[in-house]
Order: structure tokens, then C-alpha cells, then sequence
């Protein structure tokens, strides 16, 4: 399948920053240049934005966080964790709480030596995973309504806000990769400082992905709402 094109929606939307995918690949040589993480992960959005790419495997991921929610790899006990997130960071109410979301929530399940996040590449779209767009909350509201387009009230929540750290966010907090659904992410406070105070970030599945591709010149994107929101913004397009 190829890569929809998704150049309608970015101009109708107004939205600048690059599309980010999360790619879970055996093949790392079509990414360049390709960084290693040596932190959050978040910490290179800026070289995102200038066309690079940061490489996470089993052995080097960076951030203990995204060791454990990426690559699956055990980088402390549960007690640890549910000390730290409970007693340090002050993220749930108690201990109880705390470990119920730790059995509750599951890693990623990593197919390939490389996970790769950075701008949309064609060539590998076989293995991408999901794609995060940056957006600001005007653009946030254009994209929701896209996102529910096409889901009917017995289907799965087309979009989730859960709570987790924001790589979590990018991936591991999905149930069903093959289902049409969005995250509301960049919500975590320890990553936020990484980008810009007024973005947020909106993840979306593969199949959600090429529902938003679909949209065209007689969808939402060219009626009175987003028209009016626009003027009022002083905006074209």
C-alpha cells in the first residue's frame, strides 16, 4: 500500500511542523541521518524539524522510560516504578493506584531491531507504525473532527486521551494498531519542555492515517466552520 497523500489536509489546516512516523523497521539504511538516543526522545524534535531521525534499539534507548514502553526492555523493578511515578513525580493518588495502571498497561511489542522516529518516509511506509502531527489547538480541533468522520457510536472511541509518558503516547498506549483511533499526546509534563508551549501533539494509527489522506475538496475542510475560524484568525487557504 502507498503512503496516502495528505497535502490537501496539512494546507487546509494551516499546519507547519513535519509529520513525525514512528517506524518499527529491519531496515535502517533509507533513514538519514539517523541519530541515537541518548534522552527523551522528545529532546530531538527540533532535529526532526531540519529532516533527521533518531534510532532506538534494545540496547540503546535512551531515556529508561522509553526502554521499558518502546523496546520492552526491563530497565527497573515495579516496585521502583511505582515508587518513582507515585512518591516522586506525584502522577497517581497512591501506591494501589499506581500499581493497577502499571498490570493494566503493556509495552510495545517491538517486531524489528529498529525503531526509528522522524519525518514521513515514503519508501518504508510498509513499516510504519503510527504518524504524530504537531499542531496547535485550532488545528487540533480541524484534525478531531477528521478523526471521527467515519466512526459510528458502536465503534471503538475514534480518539483517546490517555494518560502515560508522551512516547507512550506515540505507540504503546494504542490497544489495536489496526484500528482507526487517535491520541490526544505531548501531555506529559516532563517532555513538554522540548517543544513549544502552544503545540500539542495528535497520534494516529496506520488506518486512521489514510482515513485523514481521504479527505478532500467536499469534506468538512471546505465548510462555514473552519471558514469562520479562519477569518477570525485573519487566516487564508
Amino acid at each position: 500500500m502507498a503512503q496516502p497523500e495528505i497535502q490537501y489536509l496539512i494546507k487546509k489546516t494551516g499546519i507547519t511542523f513535519p509529520l513525525i512516523g514512528f517506524y518499527d523497521t529491519p531496515d535502517k539504511s533509507v533513514f538519514d541521518p539517523l541519530l541515537k538516543s541518548n534522552t527523551c526522545v522528545f529532546a530531538n524534535f527540533k532535529h526532526w524539524e531540519k529532516g533527521k531521525y533518531t534510532l532506538l534499539t534494545r540496547n540503546q534507548y535512551g531515556c529508561p522510560g522509553a526502554g521499558s514502553w518502546l523496546c520492552n526492555v526491563k530497565t527497573r523493578s515495579k516496585e521502583s516504578y511505582i515508587k518513582f511515578l507515585a512518591d516522586d513525580e506525584g502522577l497517581k493518588a497512591n501506591h494501589e493506584l499506581m500499581r493497577k495502571w502499571l498490570d493494566y498497561v503493556e509495552p510495545y511489542k517491538q517486531q524489528n531491531d529498529n525503531l526509528i522516529i522522524g519525518p514521513l518516509k515514503k519508501q518504508a511506509y510498509d513499516y510504519l507504525k503510527t504518524v504524530t502531527f504537531f499542531v496547535n489547538p485550532d488545528q487540533l480541533s480541524m484534525l478531531l473532527i477528521g478523526a471521527q468522520l467515519f466512526s459510528s457510536p458502536e465503534d471503538p472511541e475514534p480518539v483517546l486521551a490517555p494518560f502515560g509518558s508522551g512516547c507512550m503516547q506515540l505507540i504503546s498506549l494504542f490497544q489495536d494498531l489496526n484500528i482507526p483511533q487517535a491520541i490526544i499526546g505531548a501531555t506529559d509534563m516532563a517532555m513538554r519542555k522540548y517543544i513549544p508551549m502552544d503545540i500539542i501533539a495528535f497520534t494516529v494509527t496506520k488506518p486512521m492515517f489514510n482515513q485523514l489522506g481521504s479527505l478532500g475538496k467536499k469534506s468538512y475542510l471546505e465548510k462555514r466552520f473552519i471558514k469562520d475560524l479562519k477569518k477570525s484568525r485573519r487566516l487564508s487557504n
